[in-house]
């Protein structure tokens, strides 16, 4: 698939032909869905807690005899029923996290990268460069690229000056090729890739 190649004035300065077995590769639905779902259940913190009558303190004498009383046994104030007591079937402290091969969580990235490209939401650039962190020059080149589109910067390393431009853009963000998920690539619009990344993106696919 050739594409043209932008500059950040939204200029076309080349074309380049994308790797077909990345943006050309087989749409698998069910395993991008078994990705995703996986990617939000690592996510969840699973720290929820909330005590069971073990745990909770006081109760340790029974609050009345057995019989002769008129009212129902109990054998602590500290039970389910009782208010201050232990909680029943509650959230307790779990692992939500999901295992999946990487060949499978490489196979999504690359069906959902193939879906973007069929859809002209792939926008490649020569360069992305800033020579000082300036949150408004980055905006109107995001303009000038995507127009009101939100978009997702991929980045072939660390780039302070960059990353800090678009910290502070509510439609936009960075990313380093090499950490490209699946949440972040269904969220936005757009996908920027400058030459970089893309070679960056390839390495990382590959397999």
């Amino acid at each position: 698939m050739k594409v043209d190649v932008l500059n950040m004035q939204g200029q076309k300065v080349a074309t380049t032909e994308l790797p077909a077995a990345i943006f050309e590769a087989p749409i698998l639905e069910e395993v991008m869905h078994q990705a995703l779902v996986r990617q939000l259940a690592n996510a969840r913190l699973g720290t929820r807690k909330t005590k069971s009558r073990g745990e909770v303190r006081g109760g340790g004498k029974k609050p009345w005899r057995q019989k002769g009383t008129g009212r129902a046994r109990q054998g602590s104030i500290r039970s389910p029923q009782w208010r201050g007591g232990g909680k029943v079937h509650t959230p307790m402290p779990r692992d939500f996290s999901l295992r999946m091969p990487r060949k499978m969580r490489h196979a999504a990235l690359r069906s959902a990268l193939s879906v973007k490209a069929a859809q002209s939401e792939i926008v490649v650039l020569d360069v992305i460069t800033m020579p000082e962190p300036k949150t408004k020059d980055m905006a109107a080149a995001l303009n000038r690229l995507v127009g009101d589109a939100s978009a997702l910067i991929l980045l072939a390393g660390p780039d302070e000056a960059v990353e800090k431009s678009v910290r502070n853009l509510p439609t936009a963000k960075t990313l380093r090729a090499a950490y490209l998920n699946l949440r972040d690539l269904l969220g936005y619009d757009r996908v920027l890739i400058p030459m970089g990344a893309l070679e960056a993106l390839g390495t990382a696919l590959a397999a």
